[in-house]
């Protein structure tokens, strides 16, 4: 029994995943937008008259939170409490006819470069015109700021070359415009992702291009920060560093995802590199870049790994006091390559084994934060949560990364806007400090 009246022309899109999914949802809601529909981003409401929901097919935990989700707009939509629902995204794209098959409430499902397709089947026009145009789901200060599709690299254990497709970098002319618009909107900050950034502009270009790209979105008026995320190992493109350390508005701060550092591991996953180069790369980085803040992200229990693997990485996190880092549990996907090896180390010891990397870099982030007391910091503002202001440094990314909180009742700052603060003490992961 429907307990609202359902606005026919209303949507409400639900994002699952990783940034790239925020982006996408953003473009399909300025497009919606721009054939008058009224638009919201997941939204309480209940009263859209269509649900679209972008998932994430990435991992286990990832698959299985988009398949409740769909479970439970499908119900929804069995109650009568909308009445059209559709399917796009990573999972959508991989698992497409199983899902038919097991989720028929579903009215249609949609790949990840079906956007055309699907707004057809909203009645609605793509409209080529709007290049830039997005809806933000990010407060407007920052923004996500998608520069290619896709990935050619052959690594073992990843599934999104066979969601995603092959490497389609965007041109610079577009992605100008595009943050032109961002930044006459109030976006101050954009965050650079792709699956890699340093792939950029091979496919276009016919070279390695992101030193170039970085420069023309350093001239666009108004953008204060520029973070790259997703940057690989393997040839990465040191001429980066060069415009990192030539431009004020450049992040000194990369996320270089390595995911392990034994020469086993490393060769199976085909990643392209080895124990030493990886060594040799973080410290040329840093040498070139002084400050530099570096973040990585690393799987534990992927197929083969032993105690002495694991142990080697630990060593080498100690040794190497990333600034920021992440651990994961390797996940068995079905069509890559390393599914074709005995998914052979238990749930608990990946568990296990990701807790023993995180609680060794819960100890060095607290060192090299105690090291930042008495330092002022230029801060963005993104929030105000309880008692406090909460913001970054350029060295900290939404989301995943450090804050650093300021007494709301002592400080006054706008969100959105930077100050600058002088840091009175360090946690774990977060800094407390007072405007000056």
């Amino acid at each position: 029994m429907k307990t609202k009246t359902l606005k026919k022309n209303k949507v409400n899109v639900i994002t699952l995943g990783c940034s790239k999914n925020i982006v996408d949802s953003e473009v399909l809601m300025g497009q919606l937008k721009a054939n008058k529909f009224e638009v919201e981003h997941e939204s309480n409401e209940g009263d859209a008259g269509i649900v679209i929901i972008n998932t994430c097919g990435f991992i286990d935990n990832a698959k299985q939170e988009s398949i409740d989700t769909i479970i439970r707009f499908a119900n929804a939509k069995k109650a009568g409490k909308l009445n059209k629902l559709y399917v796009t995204g990573c999972l959508s794209e991989r698992y497409k006819p199983d899902l038919e098959k097991e989720i028929p409430d579903v009215d249609e499902y949609f790949g990840t470069r079906d956007l055309p397709r699907l707004l057809k089947t909203l009645k609605a026009d793509y409209k080529h015109e709007l290049i830039g145009e997005r809806l933000l789901t990010t407060p407007h200060h920052y923004s996500y700021f998608k520069i290619s599709e896709g990935c050619d690299r052959p690594c073992s254990f990843c599934a999104i070359p066979l969601m995603r497709g092959k490497h389609l970098s965007k041109p610079i002319e577009e992605l100008v415009q595009e943050a032109k618009l961002l930044a006459k909107k109030g976006t101050k900050e954009l965050i650079l992702i792709a699956q890699d950034l340093t792939y950029y502009g091979l496919d276009i270009y016919k070279k390695r291009n992101l030193s170039e790209l970085l420069k023309h979105l350093s001239d666009v008026e108004g953008i204060e920060w520029i973070r790259l995320h997703y940057a690989f190992p393997a040839g990465f493109p040191m001429d980066v560093l060069d415009v990192m350390n030539e431009r004020k508005n450049i992040n000194k701060y990369l996320d270089m995802p390595l995911q392990h550092i034994s020469d086993n591991m490393l060769k199976s996953m085909r990643r392209g590199t080895n124990k030493q180069k990886t060594i040799d790369l973080v410290n040329q980085i840093r040498d070139k870049v002084p400050g530099i803040t570096l973040r990585t992200t690393l799987i534990t229990g992927y197929p083969g790994e032993t105690q002495k693997d694991h142990q080697e990485m630990l060593e080498w996190v100690e040794q190497t006091r990333f600034d920021r880092l992440g651990a994961f549990t390797y996940s068995h996907e079905e069509n890559t390559h390393a599914y074709t090896l005995k998914d052979n180390v238990s749930p608990a010891t990946k568990q296990k084994r990701a807790q023993a990397v995180m609680d060794l870099q819960q100890g060095i982030s607290f060192e090299l934060n105690k090291q930042k007391i008495g330092k002022t910091f230029k801060v963005l503002f993104d929030k105000k949560e309880g008692d406090y202001f909460v913001g970054r440094t350029e060295f900290d990314s939404p989301e995943v990364d450090n804050e650093v909180l300021v007494k709301a009742d002592k400080n006054y700052v706008r969100v959105g806007d930077f100050a600058m603060v002088k840091i009175t003490d360090a946690q774990d992961y977060d800094l407390i400090g007072e405007v000056i």
